[in-house]
């Protein structure tokens, strides 16, 4: 079965009210597409998201979510919380959550089964830094993350997105070979590979994201600052293939 791609945006820590427009100018672009889009909005703007798509092929999803369903956690949103708001997905695990907040690839794990058990679809995010590419231990380390990372059930509905932590938000990108060898190592190492949907994120803009998009192992991008401006994501969304 082919797998269909997945052009993913995350707003990070960006957004108001007055960004709900976006969805509104992207939309062309999506009932086009013959790709699944989703949007990761600040937790603030879930709800609002998912009302502004809800006659549109676009989805909504969360940033992050906790392992529990509910409890004593100050400023923590739980799947189930996601879930109501109106999110289809949540990223887990992204380099800046590892970084910032000290997640260990164990704690993706449970909110990644947090996740699917109240029906949202987890984007896990892997990848290296720039040291430890340098050192050659690339592999090595994605290859422990995504094995400390994924949910313990199998057949479960999941996205990998890679993301090479140096070129996050940096301008630079992985070279077509690079990102096309780390993504077959990473489908390689998944008990469902070919069935499972693989994201390419780091730099991806209009002007790179038809040459990225068509590599035989990357099934769509987690696009960062590129995803903040409707006129970048629908020009990326533009170039995806069939």
């Amino acid at each position: 079965m082919a797998r269909q791609q997945l052009i993913a945006g995350n707003w990070k820590m960006n957004g108001t009210r007055d960004a709900l427009a976006f969805f509104q100018d992207i939309a062309p672009a999506a009932a086009a597409s013959t790709s699944e889009i989703l949007i990761c909005p600040p937790a603030t703007l879930v709800a609002a998201g998912a009302a502004a798509c809800a006659n549109s092929p676009v989805k909504i999803g969360g940033q992050d979510c906790h392992s529990e369903t509910s409890g004593a956690h100050t400023g923590d949103i739980s799947a189930v919380m996601l879930r109501d708001a109106g999110a289809e997905f949540v990223i887990l695990g992204h380099s800046e959550r590892r970084a910032d907040h000290g997640e260990s690839s164990a704690l993706v794990a449970r909110k990644a089964k947090a996740a699917l058990e109240a029906g949202l679809v987890p984007v896990i995010c892997v990848g290296e830094s720039e040291t430890e590419r340098r050192e050659g231990r690339a592999e090595a380390l994605v290859a422990e993350q995504l094995a400390g990372s994924l949910p313990e059930a199998s057949g479960e509905d999941y996205v990998i997105a890679y993301e090479p932590v140096w070129a996050i938000g940096t301008g630079l990108t992985a070279s077509a070979e690079d990102i096309q060898a780390m993504h077959a190592f990473i489908r390689g190492r998944l008990e469902q590979g070919e069935a499972t949907r693989l994201l390419y994120g780091g730099s991806v803009k209009p002007g790179n994201a038809a040459e990225i998009f068509s590599l035989p192992d990357v099934d769509g991008g987690l696009i960062g600052g590129a995803s903040l401006k409707a006129e970048d994501f629908a020009a990326i969304i533009n170039n995806t293939t069939v």
